[in-house]
């Protein structure tokens, strides 16, 4: 069983996707992982990630990458972003993506593009979102409890311009994909939105 979780930037769909990969025992895929790891090598490389060759070359990162803690920053999040419009990244980064969905047993995969690009073939599609306001919240906690201040209106002012690009990108943008689930969990908990995507993926299992 193939779950494919789209969404925007802080809708919480990386802890669906994983709440439903340990549900489900399935192995799980945070694809935005490869980007924030390709924005990362451009900045360690001092390329520019506007540029699309310097993004090209960011693919070549190496797996050990994957692990640092880095990648999980605001900065680093705003290089993924900006990297993952230039059509050359996206295709450098589709086969490893199509690979982990094609697995035999299943995958769970998240992403902004997994049900409209990595797997549009996928048994369940889900789209995760949430109010700018209750996602900027949420980082900004995130980021509060990590010791990391920040202002919460530069936060929401960030959200909006990933939204903006993810959005009007011209190589696969962000949208929700036919037949999909969506799930707005603006007013949810986090085991109110995983409890909400159980009952979206048995609802598609029994078609």
């Amino acid at each position: 069983m193939i779950i494919a979780v789209d969404g925007p930037t802080a809708s919480g769909k990386g802890t669906i996707a994983r709440g439903l990969a340990a549900h489900y025992g399935l192995p799980y895929l945070d694809t935005g992982l490869l980007y924030r790891a390709v924005g990362r090598q451009v900045f360690i490389d001092g390329g520019d990630p506007d540029e699309a060759g310097d993004a090209l070359a960011g693919t070549a990162f190496p797996d050990a990458l994957l692990a640092d803690p880095s990648l999980r920053s605001e900065e680093t999040g705003g290089l993924a972003s900006r990297v993952s419009i230039h059509p050359s990244v996206r295709q450098a980064l589709y086969e490893r993506q199509r690979k982990f969905a094609e697995q035999p047993g299943g995958a769970v995969l998240d992403g902004r593009d997994i049900a409209t690009v990595i797997a549009p073939d996928a048994d369940v599609k889900l789209f995760v979102t949430a109010s700018v306001e209750a996602r900027a919240e949420r980082r900004w906690k995130e980021m509060r409890e990590s010791g990391i201040e920040v202002s919460l209106d530069d936060i929401a002012q960030d959200i909006r311009a990933r939204d903006e690009r993810d959005a009007n990108r011209a190589e696969a943008p962000l949208r929700v994909a036919e037949g999909a689930f969506v799930i707005d969990n603006s007013a949810m908990t986090r085991e109110q939105a995983l409890a909400a995507a159980i009952e979206a993926v048995e609802a598609a299992r029994r078609g």
